[in-house]
Formats: C-alpha cells, structure tokens, sequence
C-alpha cells in the first residue's frame, strides 16, 4: 500500500517562507507522480506541484510558478516543497499525493494515494 506522510506546516506571515516535506512508503515510486495537493476551505482540491521520478521532471501551477520549487530529498521517495513569497490566497492544507502513471498530473481529482495532510497559514 502506498501511503504518503507528510511534514511541516506553518502560521507564517505574508512574504514569508514555508517547506512542507514528503516520504512515501509502500513501493518504490520509480513510475509514479509524487506531488501536492492543497485545499482550501470551501474550495475543492487543487493542484499544486509534481515531480516524475522516471522523468525527473517537475511540473508546477501556474500560481505557483516563480514562488513554489521542488527538490528530491536524500532519503528515498522524499521531496520537498519550498514555498517562497507566500500570499494570505495560499493559506490551505496541503496533502501529499501519488499519482499513478496514466493519469493527469494537472488534475488533483486523479490521484490516487492521499496523505493526511498538513495546515499552512499565511496572515496579511
């Protein structure tokens, strides 16, 4: 069973930075999409960041572009997410997800495998 944890949060203030960590257990994660997910409150699911193992490539929201990177821990199946200049509009819970391959790693509503999440606050 694959299972994402994830690790960090914050009550940071605008302008400020956050990193938010994930390992994934279960299975190597060799063909798979490991990314993020946030939620904010009455607001569905949307993505974030993504990063292919196979391809080691990253792919990133547009709102995000600029602010948010990625980068592959030294512990297997850990990647991390840096978030810089945060904004009170990013202020949601983040989960770590998995993405099985086939699916669209733009799209939060595919993935497959779901952390519990974690709380990022941004106050203006």
């Amino acid at each position: 069973q694959v299972q994402p944890a994830e690790s960090g949060e914050g009550l940071v203030q605008a302008g400020d930075s956050a990193r938010l960590s994930c390992v994934v257990s279960g299975q190597p994660l060799s063909e798979f999409y490991q990314g993020w997910i946030r939620e904010a409150p009455g607001e569905g699911r949307e993505f974030v960041a993504a990063y292919s193992w196979s391809m080691s490539t990253a792919y990133f929201a547009d709102f995000v572009k600029g602010r948010f990177t990625l980068s592959v821990g030294n512990v297997k199946n850990t990647l991390h997410l840096q978030m810089d200049n945060l904004k009170p509009e990013d202020t949601a819970e983040y989960h770590c997800a998995v993405l099985r391959p086939g699916g669209n790693v733009y799209n939060a509503r595919d993935y497959n495998y779901w952390g519990q999440g974690t709380q990022v606050t941004v106050s203006s």
